[in-house]
């Protein structure tokens, strides 16, 4: 999201246009846009620690809030002792289940052998009937070690997914600077309660800005994107270079803070130029001036 100061820029532009429109370069005052950075609270609750204040350079990484975690460690700690209880489970539950396997396995070899004897009337009719009947019970029993295996491995998986969840909480705690920048809001103060995804405080991004201007139709055509563009500021003895990033492709009318009857109907450009500021001397919010060479 980008912090814009449309009046301000507005005017300026329009003011500068009228002013040089015979100039060999057309110079137009605007102001320093940064990139803000809303940096929420993923894990909501009582802000224990708060390293930042207003105005305050951060580097991204750097720690701003730890927010308190006590309630999610006492449901780790919870989590963790119900998988403990449940690996005793799977251990007993896969032991049934391999007896339940070997006893199917035995009694359906037995029931075969009998079959083959009581074809050669080696045997009598009712104990291929009893194993047929104990064969039907294995196999019901193995089909019950079964889906209580399985019904437990799903739990686990289940409980696992949960300590996941609660291990990012935890983690998610520790609020970081996603980006490096000037703290230039802070929402909330240490022992505040803030609410899950809330912003804590907004960060602007300056190491590399936008300017905006506004030109005229009659301009337009000498503007051209990645044209290199010269930005002087009050204070330094040297000129920064910038690029046109954007040109908008709607005309629109000039902003409505310029209520005179000559410029209101007066239709211009938006024009958002690109200025590397390594160093850091561009501020947001600093006037400066854009030099467009024809």
């Amino acid at each position: 999201m980008r912090i814009h100061n449309y009046v301000f820029t507005a005017i300026c532009s329009m003011v500068l246009w009228n002013c040089g429109n015979n100039s060999d370069r057309d110079g137009y005052t605007s102001v320093v846009e940064g990139t803000s950075v809303q940096v929420p609270a993923l894990t909501g609750g009582e802000i224990k620690a708060l390293k930042v204040d207003t105005g305050q350079e951060v580097r991204a990484g750097d720690i701003l809030a730890l927010v308190d975690t006590t309630e999610l460690v006492f449901q780790r700690e919870q989590l963790q002792a119900g998988l403990e209880e449940l690996g005793v489970q799977l251990k007993i539950a896969r032991a049934n289940l391999s007896q339940a396997q070997s006893t199917e396995q035995y009694v359906r070899e037995k029931q075969q052998r009998i079959a083959m004897l009581v074809q050669n009337n080696s045997a009598s009719r009712q104990s291929l009937d009893d194993l047929t009947n104990q064969l039907n019970q294995a196999q019901t029993a193995l089909e019950n070690s079964r889906q209580s295996f399985q019904s437990l491995e799903a739990k686990r998986k289940q409980l696992e997914a949960q300590l996941g969840i609660v291990n990012k909480k935890i983690k998610d705690a520790v609020i970081a600077a996603p980006v490096g920048g000037i703290i230039s809001e802070k929402y909330f103060e240490l022992g505040e309660a803030i609410p899950p995804l809330s912003p804590l405080v907004e960060i602007i991004e300056i190491q590399e800005v936008d300017v905006k201007i506004y030109i005229s139709e009659k301009k337009l055509p000498a503007v051209k994107y990645g044209q290199e563009v010269r930005v002087k500021v009050d204070g330094l003895d040297r000129e920064l270079t910038g690029k046109v990033s954007w040109v908008s492709p709607k005309a629109e009318f000039t902003p409505k803070s310029i209520l005179t009857p000559e410029t209101r109907t007066s239709l211009v450009y938006a024009v958002k130029i690109t200025v590397p500021n390594p160093e850091g001397i561009l501020k947001h919010g600093m006037p400066v001036e854009v030099f467009l060479e024809e």
